[in-house]
């Protein structure tokens, strides 16, 4: 069976104030091309569907569009929804929906029953594992400790068991939205740590043929029967050197992988410059990204004057500035946000106990940090999908 596998569309998403739906629409008409073209028998869509759990009108229509047209061309498509989507939202009409060829599966109590296609070799058991938000989901899967590996590792048991089943031959896939280990992240994906740990160990998904990863936006091998798709679109510019794609997946009648990387349009190529205002306006070299979206770092001394209106005259596609005056990290003009970079909230939270008692919290008081961020992420997870 040929599967085409992508995920992390985030309609509705702008890069740096840039509406980005022309070119997400530009997409979905690539990803049904190909499905065609391609003859591809299932399209998995591994969650982050849309970038808000209450979506902008245009968002919606353009995902009524992309339904339709999936419909249109007679591929099956099975889709599960992300930590930025509402499953609630995201799933309604999905019975309905469902008899067009487009399965919805956004329900964590349904994680077990899987959308079974059928090739020339035989069944295929799509598995849907939507986003499992720990803290919402540890009651449905009886787990003592509200962590990612935990609800992982009671969804696929449900897996494990209903494939147990089945006739012998019968080949899975699992669709998951979560951050497994190895994979890389990027600076535009929302942070899912729990109790200080953000990923699970790829071997959770032992036991099936081919898993679909969606959350993280580089397209990436976890291993060869792992992999996530990517973003098809860069959301930020930490993704400047990925390449969109999609994986083009032939599962075997034996359960064998091959999977071939589909590229995806690219609306404008992003570049990342740096050097003084004056360096960056008159080096030859950068002319290769006068066309591109632009993130210039300026290292000036003394900040510049007009540095976006000068910059732009020859970069006319700069979306962001950054002022980065080369000092020595002791330097006490070194800026806060410098010296906080990269810190999780835990770790700044733990200095800040350290600055002001003299000495870092202990392993009881971290813990205590842990649970309370915890409780305001879960918190605020279910503040949003209410709304």
């Amino acid at each position: 069976m040929r599967l085409l596998h992508t995920s992390d569309w985030h309609l509705g998403r702008a890069f740096h104030r840039v509406n980005m739906l022309g070119a997400q629409a530009e997409f979905i008409g690539h990803l049904v091309t190909t499905a065609r073209e391609r003859e591809v028998e299932a399209v998995v869509v591994s969650g982050d569907v849309y970038d808000r759990a209450v979506p902008p009108l245009a968002a919606v229509e353009l995902f009524d569009d992309a339904l339709h047209r999936l419909a249109d061309v007679g591929v099956p498509t099975v889709m599960i929804s992300g930590n930025h989507d509402s499953a609630r939202r995201l799933g309604v009409g999905a019975g309905l929906i469902g008899r067009a060829g487009i399965h919805l599966r956004t329900e964590p109590s349904a994680a077990g029953n899987p959308v079974v296609l059928t090739d020339a070799h035989g069944d295929v058991a799509f598995y849907g594992l939507p986003y499992l938000e720990p803290a919402l989901v540890k009651d449905e899967f009886v787990v003592d400790k509200a962590g990612h590996e935990a609800v992982l590792g009671a969804a696929m048991d449900r897996v494990r068991a209903d494939l147990a089943t089945r006739a012998p031959g019968t080949r899975s896939v699992v669709l998951a939205h979560a951050f497994v280990t190895g994979g890389q992240a990027s600076d535009s994906e929302r942070d899912i740590t729990v109790g200080g740990v953000a990923a699970v160990p790829a071997g959770v998904f032992d036991g099936v043929d081919y898993v679909a990863l969606g959350h993280l936006h580089g397209c990436q091998t976890i291993t060869e029967r792992v992999r996530y798709s990517g973003s098809p679109l860069a959301y930020s510019f930490s993704e400047t050197d990925h390449r969109k794609s999609m994986w083009l997946v032939d599962l075997g009648g034996d359960g064998s992988v091959r999977a071939e990387r589909v590229d995806c349009p690219v609306p404008r190529p992003l570049a990342r410059v740096r050097g003084t205002l004056d360096d960056l306006i008159a080096d030859p070299a950068l002319a290769r990204h006068e066309g591109a979206w632009v993130e210039a770092t300026l290292t000036d001394a003394v900040r510049p004057a007009d540095p976006m209106a000068r910059l732009t005259e020859r970069f006319p596609h700069t979306l962001s500035l950054v002022f980065a005056p080369e000092r020595a990290p002791d330097d006490p003009q070194v800026s806060y946000a410098r010296r906080l970079a990269g810190r999780s909230d835990q770790q700044i939270a733990e200095d800040f106990v350290a600055h002001v008692r003299g000495a870092g919290p202990d392993e009881r008081e971290a813990a205590v940090l842990r649970e309370a961020f915890d409780a305001v992420r879960a918190d605020a997870t279910v503040r949003e999908v209410a709304r």
